[in-house]
């Protein structure tokens, strides 16, 4: 009997919504993952060995602590100390600069209908190339990557200011410099060596893959599998109490009840973040303020980050930037794709007025260490941004901005928070774990 009137009470929420909810998530929308796979990936995830330095891991800027983030409005990778907030540039190493986007929450990346990846969607799964995958590589990428997630996941060690530390710091930083990535003494084969030199790490890729035998026959391409595999595996996430709403087991309470009906109605939030994970997977000019370097070429002196536009080259596409998925929005902070809004509240009230959100905006609203950069010079193009805005204005008051919020709040699964496997305490290489 109870069962019944939540399912008549769902039904009737989602009537009044004016269009229906997404289908309830199964495991159909996700690809297999074996967990001794995941439990080598787990380990490489966390394994500073795979940096030039051999000083950050993957988990640095993607930690379970800050929502699979590294909780700073633009992080700070090679020549950094420290976790999350508090991490503080090295006065022995400092940093060039800062990374220029904002790290993305890794959430649901095994489900089949993410095929386009990076704030801008430089890489994209494309059957008609070589792997099937479209990258900034092109037609020097390597194959074997078992998905999209895979080969996004080693392009982080390609960057100087992200894991490969800067120009004659070590060996990969000087293959990256040459422009050497693939083959024999490329990047990615002296960072395959490295880990082929670990017996432990040996041990395990002859255990969990069929047809590595010796250590020379650990790839690049197997190591980023392997990641992948953990990724997919440890944060799944689609139990959330909007979940339960998607499978009529529940409503939501109020005010978050009202939030669900202005987010797929008169706020308009739906629009763009559409479907079960709460992203159409495409790109709007959403106006978010753009902080730190941008995304220049070396041979170019600007602050700018034009976002898709960099990869289309289609005007269309200026300043157009990827529909992020919500799913534990409210974990993911800071949020937009340079981070300059620190608070969930202030994006939302400034996204559902980009405009006005652009002329009023001020750095401190982000979460910046400090580091002796100009991180003001892209706000500077404001009124390009703005001028190119695609989402339009909803009148929303503050009370149902608080709705919203809640709605947002019933999209974390506390379950995916805190993860199947976890942070290992220790790794192969010996080298020190980023703890909580």
């Amino acid at each position: 009997m109870q069962r019944s009137l939540i399912l008549m009470a769902c039904l009737a929420a989602t009537g009044a919504l004016g269009q229906d909810l997404p289908s309830a998530l199964t495991d159909d929308d996700f690809r297999p993952v074996r967990e001794d796979e995941a439990r080598l990936g787990q380990l490489l995830f966390y394994d500073p060995i795979l940096s030039g330095n051999r000083s950050v891991s993957c988990g640095t800027c993607h930690h379970p602590t800050f929502g699979t983030g590294d909780g700073l409005s633009l992080g700070m990778g090679d020549g950094g100390i420290g976790l999350g907030p508090k991490r503080v540039a090295d006065p022995d190493n400092m940093p060039e600069q800062r990374i220029p986007r904002n790290a993305p929450g890794l959430w649901n990346l095994g489900a089949h209908e993410f095929t386009v990846l990076f704030h801008d969607g430089r890489i994209e799964v494309d059957l008609d190339r070589p792997g099937g995958l479209r990258t900034p590589l092109d037609a020097d990428m390597v194959t074997g990557f078992a998905s999209l997630l895979s080969a996004q996941t080693m392009f982080p060690v390609l960057s100087p200011d992200e894991m490969a530390g800067h120009y004659s710091e070590n060996d990969v930083s000087q293959a990256v410099r040459r422009g050497v990535i693939t083959g024999q003494d490329g990047a990615w084969d002296i960072i395959a060596r490295r880990v082929a030199d670990v017996p432990a790490y040996v041990d395990a890729f002859i255990a969990v893959y069929e047809d590595i035998e010796e250590p020379a026959q650990i790839g690049f391409a197997d190591i980023s599998n392997a990641i992948a595999a953990f990724m997919e595996w440890e944060w799944r996430s689609d139990n959330a109490p909007f979940d339960a709403v998607l499978r009529k087991e529940a409503t939501l309470p109020e005010p978050a009840a009202t939030g669900m009906k202005l987010f797929y109605g008169e706020a308009g939030c739906a629009s763009c973040h559409s479907g079960p994970f709460l992203t159409d997977h495409d790109f709007h000019a959403m106006g978010a303020p753009q902080i730190g370097p941008g995304k220049a070429a070396r041979f170019e002196s600007h602050a700018r980050d034009e976002g898709r536009f960099r990869v289309t080259g289609d005007p269309a596409d200026l300043y157009a930037f990827r529909t992020p998925s919500l799913r534990n929005v409210a974990l993911t902070a800071p949020y937009g794709h340079a981070g300059a809004h620190s608070d969930l509240r202030a994006f939302v009230q400034a996204h559902l007025d980009p405009v006005a959100g652009l002329r009023g905006y001020d750095l401190t609203f982000a979460t910046l260490p400090t580091l002796p950069v100009d991180d003001t010079r892209g706000l500077a193009d404001s009124d390009a941004i703005a001028a190119a805005v695609s989402v339009s204005q909803a009148r929303i008051t503050n009370e149902d901005v608080t709705a919203l919020i809640a709605f947002l709040d019933a999209l974390t699964d506390p379950g995916a928070v805190e993860g199947r496997l976890g942070v290992p305490e220790t790794v192969p290489s010996g080298l020190p774990v980023d703890q909580p």
